[in-house]
């Protein structure tokens, strides 16, 4: 084996991009001495985006005070790329998932204010050229948190106003968009989602992801009733009809509501970074792709930055490999084109055990180790022909 190229999403709450590939590599590099291992730190539109493409571009990091997901103050950052005109914001870095303890988690209470304060400030320094990574959020309140840091105002039937919280989804019956800052029409808006979900529905926002962010079955129930209505009431407020249309699902549709506000340009965020890495490139004389996430399963297939990498090496013959803590619908992910699955958590060790920094990277180099070991004695010829 000449070339490795690995491209792994970070393991969420546990591992880095660049320190899941650096792991895996350590590993490929001893029972591989001569084989070139290229590790290019990716993300789908979550964690990770601002980081890598700040760094990509030699941009540069400016730090403001927002309300984090349950309106408590913290220092939080964006990014300007180094063409000194655009601005990266990551969601997650001010409504996050990880902001919270998973006791906190409860996607009733959370609100996207934060991230709506990090454009604010953004467009007070007089930027107008905006790229906004949605995944990995906290919330499921429809981008409403976010309307209300930059001016909007949210009443219920009953005309009175609505405080921050996903609660709002439940009870807005009219947004007030006639105070929204003025800056926001002439900026531009590119916005890099993770998944392709939409607004509401069995595949919307609310089914899929609500339950990760600590919604019970009641809640899940009553949000999604509330994301339908909403969906209606933004179609009215601004013309446009989110409900089904793909990634306005992302982080509890603020994909939806920077679209239909914004008129926001809604890709894919793999896409969109692996053409920033120059991934095709990179991977033209590979011979293996080896990529991941924490957890793999149907989702997987819906915009995560595996499935996209697959899609570019599949026309090419690379042999690509998937990488996981925890691998499901295994049938699915074979059929859509995977050489090989290979989970690193074994089997009975304890999810809290298993996302330990140094657990993961024990596992990594095993797993690692293990399909090596097997793929050359099992085929007794050169790696996956």
């Amino acid at each position: 084996m000449k070339k490795t190229v690995l491209a792994i999403d970070s393991f969420k709450g546990c591992l880095s991009s660049e320190e899941v590939e650096n792991c895996a590599a350590e590993e490929i590099r001893r029972l591989f001495p001569t084989c070139q291992t290229v590790c290019l730190p990716v993300a789908d539109g979550g964690e990770g985006i601002l980081d890598t493409l700040v760094h990509i571009t030699n941009g540069k990091f400016i730090y403001t005070e927002v309300h984090d997901p349950l309106m408590r103050l913290q220092t939080v950052r964006y990014g300007i790329l180094g063409d000194t005109q655009t601005v990266v914001i990551e969601m997650a870095e001010a409504s996050g998932l990880p902001l919270l303890t998973p006791e906190e988690r409860n996607p009733m209470k959370t609100t996207s204010f934060g991230t709506g304060e990090l454009i604010r400030d953004a467009l007070k320094r007089g930027y107008r050229k905006f790229l906004i990574g949605i995944g990995g959020s906290a919330t499921n309140d429809g981008g409403l948190g976010m309307l209300q840091a930059l001016g909007a105002k949210l009443y219920d039937a009953n005309g009175i106003e609505l405080r921050q919280g996903g609660e709002a989804v439940c009870s807005t019956a009219r947004i007030d968009i006639s105070r929204l800052d003025k800056a926001i029409s002439e900026a531009n808006f590119t916005v890099a989602c993770d998944v392709r979900n939409p607004f509401c529905g069995k595949e919307g926002a609310t089914h899929v992801f609500a339950p990760q962010k600590g919604a019970t079955t009641s809640q899940v129930t009553a949000l999604e009733e509330g994301m339908k209505r909403l969906s209606e009431i933004i179609r009215q407020t601004t013309g446009k009809s989110i409900a089904s249309l793909p990634g306005s699902g992302a982080a509890g549709g603020m994909g939806g509501a920077l679209y239909a506000f914004f008129d926001a340009k809604l890709v894919p965020g793999a896409d969109l970074l692996l053409d920033a890495i120059h991934f095709d490139q990179q991977i033209k004389d590979a011979d293996m792709v080896i990529t991941g996430e924490g957890k793999a399963d149907s989702q997987t297939l819906m915009g995560k930055i595996a499935e996209r990498v697959l899609n570019r090496t599949l026309p090419l013959g690379i042999p690509t490999v998937l990488i996981a803590g925890r691998i499901d619908n295994e049938t699915e992910l074979r059929r859509a084109g995977f050489d090989t699955l290979v989970p690193i958590t074994p089997k009975g060790m304890e999810l809290e055990k298993a996302v330990c920094p140094d657990t993961a990277r024990k596992n990594i180099r095993k797993a690692i180790n293990t399909f090596f070991t097997n793929t050359l004695n099992n085929l007794n010829q050169p790696i996956l022909y």
